[in-house]
């Protein structure tokens, strides 16, 4: 590997591997997996095994990918912190060559103001002028996923702004750095209700909505829909830019939540879980409307 990198390692539980590898997957294919759960001494090279796989904790695995200089390594481990806790996986994580506490600073140098069609999402640090009838969006996601730089966020603000006409009420599910709250409130949405499993995530999506002057976001923790308030009657809109295991276990419940015939936006689906998602909306009355594909990810609007 030529260039600098930077190797993030996620330690979690031997029995959790796959779910780590997959969500991991989700950025880099290049993994690097130890684990020695399933390591024998027996045969002609027992006695050559180093001291440090000998000695190793069966019950421990390391997930490891690379991230070269120019991506953009908060956003990397914003993403594997937010997935892996919305579906309740133990883990830590390391980063070899650079202190923690810079991490959500190290970005900052790669992040550039994103043109998303009338939207253009701009570093809370950078001066920009805005043309006419431009939207912006004034980002500083810290440690939570959701700058626009990932193509699942993308691919949800693509359909918003066809969808969010004025005046709706929105559910955003895994909200992450409140970007897509942030898209609908200023589309023309009248209030937005953001959720996350991660208080830091939720603390970040409070301060971005202030900063970007949108009031009427509200934003809490819940466990996908089980805190969502229902006191101001179902929505008109809900986003849900998580995962294709999340969404699947999230859809039973979904229609409680969601005025009939209102618009759902599915993404964080990779192209191979794709065809399960489809199966799984189908199989419970709603019909795929619209598909936005980029790169190996894909988002799909639902009624």
């Amino acid at each position: 590997m030529s260039g600098n990198w930077t190797r993030l390692t996620v330690i979690g539980k031997t029995r959790d591997l796959d779910t780590i590898t997959s969500v991991m997957s989700m950025l880099d294919n290049g993994l690097m997996i130890e684990d020695y759960s399933d390591f024998s001494l027996n045969g002609m090279y027992g006695e050559l095994v180093e001291e440090t796989i000998l000695n190793a904790d069966r019950d421990t695995v390391r997930v490891s990918l690379f991230v070269p200089e120019e991506k953009n390594l908060g956003e990397y481990r914003a993403y594997i912190v937010e997935r892996l806790a919305a579906l309740g996986i133990e883990n830590t994580i390391e980063c070899e060559g650079m202190n923690e506490d810079d991490w959500s600073e190290s970005w900052k140098q790669y992040y550039k103001p994103i043109p998303l069609g009338r939207v253009t999402i701009v570093p809370a640090w950078e001066e920009y002028d805005a043309k006419d009838g431009e939207v912006i969006i004034k980002m500083d996601p810290g440690m939570a996923f959701g700058t626009g730089t990932h193509e699942t966020t993308r691919l949800v603000m693509r359909i918003m702004q066809d969808v969010v006409v004025g005046g709706e009420r929105v559910l955003d599910v895994g909200t992450g750095s409140g970007i897509l709250s942030i898209c609908a409130s200023k589309l023309g949405a009248a209030s937005c209700n953001a959720y996350d499993i991660d208080p830091v995530a939720v603390k970040v999506a409070r301060e971005n909505a202030e900063r970007d002057g949108c009031t009427n976001i509200t934003v809490g923790v819940s466990d996908l829909l089980r805190g969502v308030d229902l006191s101001g009657g179902k929505y008109d809109l809900c986003v849900a830019n998580i995962v294709a295991d999340i969404i699947i276990r999230m859809m039973p419940d979904i229609k409680r939540y969601l005025k009939d015939g209102c618009p759902l936006i599915l993404s964080g689906i990779i192209n191979e879980r794709a065809d399960e998602v489809r199966a799984c909306v189908a199989s419970l009355g709603f019909t795929v409307v619209r598909e936005e594909k980029e790169n190996d990810w894909v988002a799909l609007m639902v009624k």
